[in-house]
């Protein structure tokens, strides 16, 4: 476990973000933590990534906050995240990850459509998290084994963002160079 007070920022701000319902927001911190994901390669900061992604999509659709067993779902996840938060502050790494855990299986537990939906927003925010590791410089493979997908799927991916296209080595021209050397060797 790497991160642990990133972690912990971002479990208390995600509680926050939820209450509010504020999507935007829950973006913003799953990509601050894809950001150090990318840098510590921890399995844990990814799997925070996914998960408060995954919960920025499934708030974003107001309709199942109408659906029966929306409120046991809701106050389950929080509790969750609030026995993260404790975990942390207690220095246990097993109870943190066993919490990680029970957010994932939470949001597995929905029922009906809201089920469904959960379980292809996961999927699609592995991807998309995997994506933007992937835009930090770490290999395809790599990546694609941090999070549990294939290749195949992050190439797909990849190749509809346009993220390969960045070009990062941008040179000058012919021209400009022969002015730079002849100036500096006058």
């Amino acid at each position: 476990m790497q991160e642990k007070e990133n972690i912990k920022r971002i479990l208390e701000g995600t509680i926050k973000k939820i209450k509010n319902y504020d999507v935007v927001g829950l973006r913003e911190l799953s990509n601050q933590t894809i950001h150090t994901a990318s840098i510590t390669q921890d399995p844990d900061n990814i799997a925070i990534a996914v998960i408060v992604y995954a919960l920025s999509k499934i708030l974003e659709r107001p309709d199942y906050r109408q659906r029966p067993g929306w409120n046991k779902f809701y106050k389950g996840l929080i509790n969750e995240i609030e026995h993260a938060i404790y975990a942390i502050g207690k220095q246990d790494d097993a109870h943190l990850r066993f919490h990680i855990e029970r957010i994932a299986k939470k949001l597995d537990s929905a029922s009906g459509k809201l089920k469904k939906y959960i379980r292809e927003v996961i999927i699609k925010a592995k991807v998309n998290k995997a994506s933007r590791i992937y835009e930090h410089g770490i290999s395809m493979e790599k990546t694609a084994k941090l999070l549990g997908i294939t290749m195949w799927e992050l190439a797909g991916y990849v190749g509809q963002t346009g993220i390969p296209d960045v070009n990062f080595a941008k040179t000058m021209d012919i021209k400009d160079r022969i002015k730079i050397a002849e100036e500096i060797f006058k």
